[in-house]
């Protein structure tokens, strides 16, 4: 991954959860990969997609709370109360996360019980023009 969209990966990311402090940082693991971070707490990890020939990226975030609560910890983690939670198609497992009107990715249920939970965010190179 390369410095510039390390930046503007940063900055969308800023954007989309309304959030001044989160930080992206090289994965010193992975040339492939950074690290989200708020403050010195890890929230998760992008990944570079380019399979396809385009160039995409992968925001996946472990959510340790449980579904009743997921709304408020969102919007407790990234001080944001535009930050909501809604059903996601005919699923019961997985519900959507949105920034106001603005969809940000889905949040999946990481066991049957639905105690523990996954955001996935696609972001797409074409996404990263504006910043």
């Amino acid at each position: 991954m390369h410095k510039a969209e390390i930046v503007k990966l940063r900055e969308f990311l800023r954007r989309s959860f309304g959030a001044p402090t989160l930080q992206v940082a090289p994965n010193s693991k992975s040339a492939d990969a950074a690290d989200v971070r708020l403050g010195e707490r890890k929230l998760g990890e992008i990944t570079v997609d380019d399979e396809d020939g385009d160039r995409s990226f992968s925001f996946a975030m472990s959510v340790p709370v449980g579904r009743p609560v997921l709304q408020d910890y969102f919007r407790r983690l990234f001080e944001n109360d535009q930050l909501t939670v809604a059903p996601h198609l005919n699923k019961t497992d997985a519900v959507e996360l949105n920034n106001g009107p603005e969809f940000l990715g889905v949040v999946s249920a990481d066991d049957p019980k639905g105690s523990t939970f996954t955001l996935q965010m696609a972001i797409l190179d074409i996404d990263l023009d504006d910043e």
